[in-house]
């Protein structure tokens, strides 16, 4: 219910108790209360954000030490020597585990979901902020705990980040499938925990804690989106925590849930009857989803930024709506098309290719909406919108991929190629990154009070938009040429040595793009202390969150609660003294 009719004094107790709950915390004085055990969901918000940002650091030096590996397979490398096959396979495992759980899941979701939910709907802080601190603090651990996978004996695990059974059940199957490997799934077991807990608050906070006049229908975009991505990890997480529990089990139980009777390294494995298809199928049912809790949050604030710097209304709001619940209704229907080479029926193979078909349905909505609301548009090419457009250019170029890779006569050839790398590492990893960069550019004077640099900000673009293609459009004419992807060297092969050029072509562009991240790290830091000084408004955008100073309060909206009174995308309503109507303006006037 929105807004307190049938079933109302359940939800307006509810939100007397959260602004109880939220005065009771006042804002605490001491730096461990304020910062590092805070119950204030901007600061946790801001926790989260820089926990992905150093996580992504990490991630892009590990593909940089792979990438090097590939082009000089012999060169010795300073600290680290020689990379062998074992090391760069522990390398690849390392960075595709800390990019998809501590980058594209932290950030979007925990770090701007976190700070900006509340403000949206006009709530004071989030329904239970204790689980939130929690929450965070269970990730971090989750982060230290992947990374001192490195440090054991034996090292990182190589088994990839999908963690396939046999070889991540045994601790004989190979170097880092030791002490290493066990750290890796406590790891993902832990950032389950935090995602569980985080997913819970999410939707209780969307559900419960809106202020008055703020209906379902009057969210920003922005709040269906991490609603969505809350229910998607609550359904989700859950199954991926069970398989963990499960893998650990095998590994250090005895027990065979995973392992069947098999010989590794010369060696008949003490363990028969398990499944290594239960773990693809228990896997791959969170990895779906996993897909779009990394680029939902990207898709409505790109319909955000699209409406404020065309300023135009969104095309199609409920359109979009509807169009992302089926997107996560639909993305859970579909996780045995990453396992077409699993020998699966063809009839299953069959049903889960016609609804991968059938997901590209509602994508195709969104970006013809978002292109509907930049037609005739009066647009503004700030930096926030640069990037949005970014997003959607990579979208629409990854998503082009994926109906190839839906059908299992075309992905068995392609399945273990380039191909794949290129196609998701456009639709999921980069698109995401880039969701990221534009909420860091949009909603960085209202987190911190102070402008980015706008030129520094134009040249981050351009370095990353440019490179970000010619890192992966090459890799699909890999893919096609038959290059395999998880291979540490191509020199063994004549008709992988013809490919060695293009493998040069983008190591030297994913230096220089990594290179560029240098100016989005120095413009941050830089402005958070010398960036001009930013209005309440400074973009003229509709929603809550700048109606309130900048930065927000500790109760958000400095004990004045809002009204909401209008839609979240009121631009170019004529007869307005301006080009916008806030939410909370008075309805004087037809809205859209």
């Amino acid at each position: 219910m929105a807004d307190g009719t049938g079933g109302g004094e359940t939800i307006m107790a509810t939100r007397e108790f959260a602004a109880h709950e939220a005065h009771a915390h006042a804002a605490p004085q001491g730096f461990v209360r304020k910062w590092v055990f805070s119950l204030d969901h901007k600061v946790i918000g801001l926790q989260y954000y820089f926990l992905a940002l150093t996580a992504v650091f990490v991630g892009m030096f590990l593909s940089l030490l792979m990438r090097i590996h590939l082009i000089w397979p012999s060169a010795p490398l300073p600290l680290l020597g020689e990379i062998k096959p074992e090391t760069y396979l522990s390398l690849l495992t390392m960075h595709g585990t800390i990019m998809v759980f501590f980058v594209l899941t932290t950030a979007p979701q925990g770090g701007f979901g976190n700070y900006f939910l509340p403000i949206q709907i006009g709530a004071a802080d989030m329904a239970f902020p204790v689980l939130n601190m929690l929450s965070f603090w269970v990730t971090f651990v989750g982060y230290i705990v992947m990374l001192s996978a490195f440090f054991v004996v034996g090292g990182a695990p190589l088994h990839g980040w999908t963690g396939y059974p046999p070889l991540s059940a045994l601790q004989s199957a190979g170097p880092g499938e030791g002490p290493g490997a066990d750290l890796w799934v406590i790891s993902i077991a832990l950032f389950c925990v935090g995602a569980l807990m985080s997913a819970l608050n999410f939707i209780t906070t969307t559900l419960d804690m809106r202020v008055k006049g703020m209906t379902m229908m009057r969210m920003p975009l922005t709040c269906w989106a991490w609603f969505i991505t809350a229910i998607l990890g609550l359904l989700a997480f859950g199954v991926l925590f069970s398989a963990g529990i499960l893998l650990l089990l095998d590994r250090n139980a005895g027990t065979s849930f995973f392992v069947p009777l098999v010989v590794v390294n010369g060696q008949l494995a003490a363990h028969k009857g398990g499944s290594p298809l239960l773990w693809q199928h228990l896997f791959w049912f969170f990895g779906h989803p996993e897909v779009y809790i990394a680029i939902l949050p990207a898709m409505g604030l790109c319909s955000q930024l699209v409406s404020v710097f065309s300023r135009k209304p969104i095309f199609g709001y409920r359109a979009m709506v509807y169009a992302m619940l089926s997107i996560g209704l639909l993305g859970f229907m579909v996780w045995g098309h990453h396992m077409f080479m699993s020998g699966m029926s063809p009839y299953t193979a069959f049903a889960f290719s016609v609804m991968t078909m059938a997901i590209g349905v509602p994508s195709a909505i969104k970006t013809f909406n978002w292109l509907g609301t930049l037609w005739g548009g009066r647009i503004r090419f700030s930096s926030p919108m640069l990037f949005a457009i970014g997003f959607v250019s990579l979208f629409v170029s990854g998503g082009i991929s994926g109906p190839f890779l839906a059908q299992p006569v075309l992905d068995i050839p392609l399945h273990d190629t380039y191909f794949v790398t290129g196609h998701f590492h456009l639709i999921m990893g980069v698109a995401s990154i880039f969701g990221i960069f534009a909420a860091t550019y949009y909603w960085f004077p209202k987190m911190f009070g102070r402008m980015m640099s706008e030129s520094l900000a134009r040249w981050h673009f351009w370095f990353t938009f440019v490179g970000t293609y010619a890192i992966f459009m090459p890799m699909h004419y890999l893919g096609m040429a038959g290059a395999t992807r998880r291979y540490s060297q191509f020199t063994e092969l004549a008709y992988l040595r013809d490919l060695i050029p293009l493998q040069k072509f983008i190591t030297y562009a994913a230096i220089v793009t990594i290179a560029g991240q240098f100016i989005f790290l120095f413009n941050l830091f830089w402005s958070m202390k010398y960036g001009k000084k930013a209005s309440d408004n400074p973009w003229e955008a509709t929603t809550l969150e700048w109606t309130t100073a900048t930065p927000p309060p500790h109760d958000n909206f400095g004990g004045h609660t809002p009204e909401v009174h209008n839609g979240p995308y009121e631009y170019g309503v004529p007869g307005a003294p301006r080009d916008y109507v806030m939410q909370t303006d008075p309805t004087t006037l037809a809205a859209h």
